[in-house]
């Protein structure tokens, strides 16, 4: 058994390939799960992200063994992982104010990266945790997150109140008293030149809630009236 192991650890031409055929392998799982969910980075881009970083570890090798050429193995594998921050930027969209969506394929990419560098260098077992890990975090978290935020949604609302220069004070009491967030103050909607406007998020459990919120709104002092903006949830 533990020659085996010294085999498979060892840089041979039998080796590379296993290297490479398990860094496909492992970066088509990861990217099964990001093509399930129909992220911009699926099943492709995953195995070809895992399979160069990979190949930077075996180039590295092959330079220093087969050329015999002294240098720093890990020069170039290190280079990946700022490049796979660049590639990975261009999963992320932002959704108006409050929603960012296509980080956790940025960060998968990034993770898929250092996997396939751990099988170039023939870290068979921490490449394979590492998938089974990130598999974990984006699949199965992902649905116990994900009915958490079904049971706490948001409802972004306006607020058209008359004094303009009680907004700071009534931004704290929409702070204190309803946990609202992300305020944008905006021209009255009204077209009345001595009010002004109030966007905020606010979160709420169901509709009967929503309803309550703006019934509480509408009694403040100051408030002439508050209604639903355009509701969404946050991810």
């Amino acid at each position: 058994m533990q020659n085996i192991i010294d085999y498979l650890e060892s840089f041979n031409s039998v080796t590379v390939i296993i290297r490479l055929l398990l860094a496909a392998f492992l970066g088509g799982c990861i990217g099964l799960e990001r093509e399930k969910y129909k992220r911009p980075a699926g099943f492709r881009t995953h195995i070809l992200v895992c399979l160069g970083a990979s190949m930077t570890s075996l180039i590295s090798q092959y330079i220093v063994f087969n050329i015999g050429i002294t240098t720093d193995a890990a020069r170039i594998p290190a280079q990946v992982i700022s490049g796979l921050g660049f590639l990975g930027v261009g999963t992320i969209l932002i959704k108006g104010r409050d929603h960012i969506v296509g980080l956790t394929t940025a960060a998968g990419i990034w993770a898929t990266g250092t996997i396939g560098i751990a099988a170039g260098y023939g870290f068979y077992v921490g490449a394979s945790m590492c998938t089974i890990i990130v598999l974990i975090a984006t699949s199965v978290l992902y649905m116990v997150e994900n009915d958490k935020k079904e049971r706490r949604k948001n409802v972004e609302v306006y607020i058209e109140i008359e004094d303009a220069h009680r907004v700071n004070g009534f931004i704290k009491i929409l702070e204190k008293e309803f946990n609202a967030k992300n305020f944008m103050v905006v021209s009255s909607r009204s077209g009345k030149t001595d009010d002004i406007g109030i966007e905020a998020i606010f979160p709420i459990n169901n509709n009967d809630e929503n309803d309550n919120i703006l019934d509480r709104l509408a009694e403040l002092e100051d408030v002439i009236y508050a209604i639903e903006s355009s509701p969404r949830k946050l991810s």
